[in-house]
């Protein structure tokens, strides 16, 4: 069973990808945050084997969430994905 976590600042994003990883056989949604601080700590308490972490996010962005997970030793592996608006 492969455990993941869903960092993004947007509830209807979460939801979705929440449906989505559930539908999927042998995957666990372990738990969700809303921002890169609530990430770190949500990562260290539940330790993922995935962190699907959104880059755009306010207050700490995902990228320095991405690094401190990484520099915690955590062996969870991190997919971050984003959107952009273009005009």
């Amino acid at each position: 069973m492969t455990t993941v976590l869903i960092v993004d600042d947007q509830p209807l994003q979460r939801r979705g990808f929440r449906m989505l990883l559930e539908s999927t056989p042998d995957t666990e949604v372990v738990g969700e945050a809303a921002h890169g601080a609530d990430a770190v700590r949500r990562a260290a308490e539940l330790r993922p084997d995935v962190i699907l972490m959104d880059v755009r996010m306010p207050g700490m962005d995902g990228i320095e969430a991405t690094r401190r997970v990484v520099a915690s030793g955590d062996r969870s592996r991190v997919l971050i994905l984003t959107t952009f608006d273009l005009d």
